[in-house]
């Protein structure tokens, strides 16, 4: 069974804010994209699912492990790693001519083990949808970050009955079918006998309570679609795939529910003249022959500044000198510190890395055909 808590490093006692900056940390340290290992972004990724999420890490402590719709999850067993039990039971031996409803089997023991469902049905039918959208970023932009805004259509709160599903100043009556408890009983027949368990009331659909006048806006359903401006910040260093998650800001809740989370997953543009490779950047920089040969101390833009475009200031040169060595061939590389991409955990920054690419003219003049001719004499 995986250690989810030696996996990113922490005690059990850890807080929510302690788990965020260990996988923060970890995720940074083992990205694919950044030269790490998958396998274990992935472990990492994992981990921090379960330790994230109150109610996962409530069942982790206490089980062992995470139990979901498709079973336990974790625990060996079943196809793809996690037990199921209509697997489990079509491969036990000595089971193979007993014929009923699998799909019985799975709520008898969700409700035996306790796994939470009849807890939290009430809640879960509330909760609004989380949201998922690309955003892309210039490169530039990594450098110091920027404030985003844009709109988001999306299920907000209704403003006629704040989210209530009722008309102002009338009353919410009593469910008659579940005597406002949102749930009624429900007896199934199986090959262990009659087992009775709790569902969502049909008639309420969980709330309790029914309207009676329904809001003449949302029609009930206490929230509407609209528009909502929503505002983000890039952290510098971001990179392609990383995802900022906006708690709160996914689709408004049915009945005063919690709303659903944003989740903005971040896609790095392409660059004209700048090649970005993890946190470090690469710029192809033609030189003349003369340069070459002679050596020579030459203007190399950065990325605050591409080619000597205009820019704002960022407390950097938009311009530094480089000395090309005497005798320097075309494709030799070299290398200036920390004029890369700030790394994203917040202290220092990649390198930036020139490729000198000897130009040969295509058209000379008088006078640089003399001098070549020149040259060519003395054997260069």
């Amino acid at each position: 069974m995986k250690d989810y808590y030696k996996i990113l490093g922490i005690s059990r006692e850890a807080s929510s804010e302690e788990v965020k900056r260990a996988f923060d940390k970890l995720a940074h340290k083992h990205h694919p994209h950044k030269g790490g290992d998958e396998k274990k972004f992935k472990e990492i990724n994992e981990a921090y699912q379960v330790l994230s999420n109150k109610e996962k890490r409530d069942q982790y402590d206490k089980f062992g492990r995470v139990f979901d719709g498709a079973g336990f999850s974790g625990a060996e067993g079943g196809p793809g790693g996690a037990w199921d039990f209509n697997w489990a039971w079509g491969n036990s031996p000595g089971f193979d001519s007993i014929e009923f409803e699998f799909g019985d089997l799975d709520d008898i023991f969700r409700d035996f083990f306790g796994f939470g469902e009849r807890r939290a049905a009430k809640k879960d039918l509330k909760k609004g949808k989380d949201i998922n959208i690309d955003m892309e970023v210039p490169l530039e932009e990594t450098l110091t970050g920027a404030k985003k805004k844009f709109s988001l259509l999306k299920m907000v709160v209704c403003s006629r009955c704040k989210g209530q599903g009722a008309e102002p100043r009338s009353s919410l009556n009593e469910c008659f079918s579940c005597r406002g408890t949102g749930q009624v009983q429900q007896v199934k027949r199986t090959v262990f006998g009659s087992f009775t368990r709790l569902t969502v009331c049909p008639e309420c659909g969980g709330e309790g309570s029914r309207p009676e006048k329904p809001c003449n806006v949302c029609k009930g359903e206490g929230r509407i679609k609209s528009e909502e401006v929503i505002e983000i910040f890039i952290l510098p260093g971001v990179d392609t795939n990383q995802v900022i998650r906006i708690e709160g800001k996914g689709e408004a809740g049915r009945k005063g529910g919690r709303p659903g989370n944003l989740y903005v997953r971040i896609l790095v543009k392409q660059h004209p003249v700048f090649t970005r490779k993890g946190d470090d950047l690469y710029i192809f920089l033609p030189i003349s022959f003369s340069q070459a040969a002679l050596g020579e101390e030459i203007e190399v833009p950065t990325l605050e500044s591409p080619e000597g475009k205009p820019s704002v200031s960022y407390g950097v040169k938009k311009k530094i000198l480089l000395k090309v060595p005497a005798g320097t061939e075309s494709g030799k590389v070299l290398r200036i510190s920390g004029k890369g991409i700030p790394h994203f955990s917040g202290y220092g920054r990649g390198n930036l890395y020139v490729e000198l690419i000897v130009k040969t003219p295509k058209k000379l003049t008088k006078k640089q055909k003399e001098l070549l001719e020149q040259l060519r004499k003395e054997n260069l």
